[in-house]
C-alpha cells in the first residue's frame, strides 16, 4: 500500500474510533440525567413527605364547639378555647400540668369532654378537685397523655400505649372507629381526632379513663 493511501486509512479510522467514543460519552451523560432526574421525582413525591404534612396539620386547623384549634397554638392554648373540654381545663390547672402540657413536647393527649366526666359517679369528680387529692387527680389525667405525637393513623388494634403515669393504654380498632382503655373497663370511643397543636396533638374521647388499681 502506497503511503498516500495508508495516511488516509488511518485518518479514516481514528475519525471512526473518536465518532463511536463521543456516541459513548453521550449515552453516558443521558443515563446519568435520566437516573438523577428519576430520584429526584422519588424523592419528590415519597409517602413520607405526605405523612410529615399531615402530621404538621391544616393551617386553618379543626373546628372543635365552633372554635379553630390552630397547630400554631398549644395544647393548653386550644384547649381554653373549646367549651366542651372546660372540665378537663380545670382539672389540668388543678393538677398543675398546665405547665407541663404547654411545654415543648410533643405530646399526645386523650381528652374526655364535660360529659365524658359527667358519666363518672356522683361525687367522683369534687372528690379529684380537692387539694388533697391533687397526686391522685395528676395521676388520673397523666394515664390519658403519652410522650410523642400520634395521630390517628399511628393507632392500630392491639397496640399497648405507655402513658406519663407509667401505666399501659390499650388500643382497640373496630369498623375504623378507634377506642381506648384500660383493658378490663369498657373502652371509650375517639370522637374528634388529629387535633394538632405546635407541642403535639389532641384526640377528644367521650370517656374518663381510669388506671387500674395497683
Amino acid at each position: 500500500m502506497n503511503q498516500p493511501l495508508r495516511f488516509a486509512t488511518l485518518s479514516l479510522f481514528s475519525a471512526a474510533v473518536l465518532s463511536l467514543s463521543s456516541c459513548g460519552d453521550n449515552k453516558t451523560a443521558d443515563t446519568t440525567t435520566t437516573t438523577r432526574t428519576d430520584s429526584m421525582e422519588t424523592t419528590v413525591d415519597s409517602t413520607a413527605m405526605l405523612s410529615d404534612s399531615a402530621r404538621i396539620g391544616k393551617s386553618e386547623g379543626v373546628m372543635v364547639d365552633g372554635v379553630a384549634m390552630t397547630p400554631d397554638k398549644t395544647i393548653v392554648q386550644n384547649a381554653v378555647m373549646a367549651s366542651s373540654v372546660s372540665t378537663l381545663v380545670k382539672a389540668v390547672q388543678a393538677a398543675g400540668l398546665d405547665g407541663a402540657l404547654s411545654g415543648p413536647g410533643p405530646f399526645t393527649v386523650f381528652a374526655p369532654t364535660n360529659a365524658a366526666f359527667d358519666k363518672l359517679p356522683n361525687g367522683a369528680l369534687a372528690g379529684l378537685l380537692k387539694p388533697e387529692s391533687k397526686e391522685k387527680l395528676k395521676g388520673v389525667l397523666t394515664y390519658h397523655v403519652i410522650q410523642g405525637r400520634l395521630v390517628a393513623q399511628d393507632l392500630k388494634d392491639g397496640q399497648e400505649l405507655t402513658t406519663m403515669n407509667g401505666e399501659k393504654l390499650k388500643v382497640m380498632v373496630k369498623d375504623g372507629k378507634i377506642m381506648i382503655g384500660n383493658g378490663k373497663d369498657a373502652p371509650v370511643n375517639i370522637l374528634t381526632p388529629d387535633v394538632i397543636s405546635s407541642n403535639g396533638v389532641t384526640h377528644v374521647i367521650d370517656g374518663v379513663v381510669l388506671p387500674l388499681a395497683k
